[in-house]
């Protein structure tokens, strides 16, 4: 391809996206329903404690992914990129499918978990070899000055990844009964994946090789050892710790917070129904992922640098006070009860468990539901709560939710032009992707369970702001990269390796 032609751009676009997002999909459906998976896999007699290890077990996906770039990256550099992530996708595609077979807790005990755990690592392998690849494959194609803006198309099949596992499971809900999906058909959207799999698997099937790494393997400049080339060359070493430190580290914590944990906050913090918070934030995700394309398009324009620390800063400061409107729009305590709505329910199952069912309508069209379980045998209790909101409070939580995406989309659109611009040609595959899977995959997939470890920590010891304990640790964390990221990032775009 020309430096300046864009003749079959969209052919490239359309296969890596397709098939990047649909690994994306593959990974968000275990986040997007470990509420349910927590009473599936882990024993129920502690819901805290199941969800904390499911988010656990999800964050493990993620911690795994550096091992996949180092691994996926050399055979992409090695033998090109095309192979290696039809590689990456079927091993995420097989996993996904396999984790939707397995029994549940109670029918095999400990053996479900653990194969859930097994599975999830081979996805974060798969994943971890999965994004450097389509996005190298992208840039290596795009005329110059023009890679932020073709690469920015990679960047929102995260976000559409987890749309379109939002819409298929609120597809699934609305198709079967809620006593239907409880028991089973929470593993539909893991067996939807495999379809979607085989048609991205015959898409990159046809595609040709990238032309500059097709270029360097003519003339006998690949790499024959890329990692020794990337990591163990002092040169080369700074510019993947800058990479780490000064841009995907803070990238990482701000994209998982925009998405992964402001659904986890409004599903088990703010007790949200769980189907009207899967409706929001597909409505957010909806509007704001146009924003990639434009902060990626921007960043041909202005560089890549300032665009995404400004998207950190915004980040560091206006977390808290998001998530604090976030939770008063809920709060209960600012509601008025309409008491003669108010019923009480008590049931006694066949076991002689017994269930309290409470019920409370408010004024605004908010519906309250705690449902308390006293077990018989464990002379111990557990209760639920289930929040209703109205429409205007639904409005106003899309708006907060979707400023939280802004700010993904500002830090997140320019990363992959960013990387692929820093390493040349020979070790980028390896080289780009160990940087962003340690920032996206420890810093930011250690998110989840860290920060909702804090909440819950914090609301034990009583705090009274306790819900915002957990939003220190992609507050710390961005901070340090935004220090870092202005110092030493040069705002200038090296399209000399491209």
């Amino acid at each position: 391809m020309s430096k300046t032609s864009t003749k079959g751009i969209w052919k490239v676009i359309s296969a890596s996206s397709m098939g990047t997002m649909i690994e994306w999909y593959d990974f968000y459906i275990f986040g997007s329903l470990a509420v349910v998976i927590s009473t599936k896999f882990f024993p129920s007699d502690n819901p805290t404690a199941a969800f904390l290890s499911t988010l656990a077990t999800f964050a493990a996906g993620f911690v795994v992914r550096p091992f996949g770039a180092l691994f996926f990256g050399r055979l992409g550099d090695i033998i090109g990129r095309k192979y290696t992530f039809m590689a990456t996708l079927l091993l995420m595609g097989g996993s996904t499918f396999l984790i939707g077979c397995i029994p549940s807790y109670e029918t095999i005990g400990f053996l479900a978990p653990l194969l859930v755990l097994i599975l999830r690592l081979l996805q974060g392998l798969a994943l971890g070899g999965e994004y450097g690849g389509a996005a190298t494959y992208v840039a290596e194609h795009a005329p110059a000055g023009q890679k932020g803006y073709w690469t920015s198309w990679i960047q929102t099949t995260a976000t559409v990844g987890l749309f379109i596992s939002l819409m298929v499971i609120l597809a699934t809900k609305n198709v079967l009964s809620a006593e239907a999906f409880d028991s089973w058909g929470w593993r539909v959207p893991f067996w939807v994946s495999i379809v979607m799999v085989g048609v991205s698997y015959l898409i990159r099937k046809n595609m040709d090789e990238s032309p500059v790494f097709a270029k360097a393997k003519k003339e006998g400049t690949t790499s024959a050892n890329p990692l020794k080339e990337s990591f163990g060359n002092r040169y080369n070493l700074k510019f993947v710790l800058l990479a780490l430190f000064g841009a995907t580290m803070g990238q990482g914590v701000v994209w998982c917070t925009g998405q992964f944990y402001a659904m986890s906050f409004m599903k088990t913090v703010m007790n949200v129904d769980s189907s009207q918070v899967d409706s929001l934030l597909g409505i957010a995700l909806l509007i704001g992922t146009p924003f990639f394309i434009v902060f990626g398009w921007l960043s041909d324009k202005v560089g890549r640098k300032y665009i995404m620390m400004f998207g950190m800063l915004l980040a560091i400061l206006f977390y808290r006070p998001i998530y604090k409107m976030m939770y008063n729009t809920t709060d209960v305590s600012y509601k008025t009860e309409i008491v003669e709505q108010t019923s009480q329910k008590i049931e006694k199952a066949k076991n002689n468990d017994v269930i309290t069912t409470i019920s409370k309508t408010y004024t605004d069209g908010t519906t309250y539901i705690e449902k308390k379980t006293d077990f018989a045998d464990k002379k111990k209790s557990q209760s639920s709560v289930t929040i209703n909101i109205n429409s205007g409070d639904e409005w106003t939580l899309i708006f907060l939710v979707f400023i939280q995406v802004l700010f993904v989309t500002m830090v997140y659109g320019p990363i992959a032009a960013f990387l692929v611009e820093m390493f040349p040609t020979k070790i980028r595959y390896t080289s780009m992707s160990l940087p962003y899977h340690v920032g996206n995959g420890i810093f930011g997939g250690l998110l989840p369970a860290i920060s909702t470890y804090f909440v819950t920590h914090a609301k034990g010891a009583g705090k009274s702001d306790f819900y915002l304990d957990g939003l220190w640790y992609p507050i710390i964390i961005a901070s340090i990269c935004f220090v870092i990221g202005m110092i030493y990032i040069d705002n200038k775009n090296k399209i000399n390796h491209l």
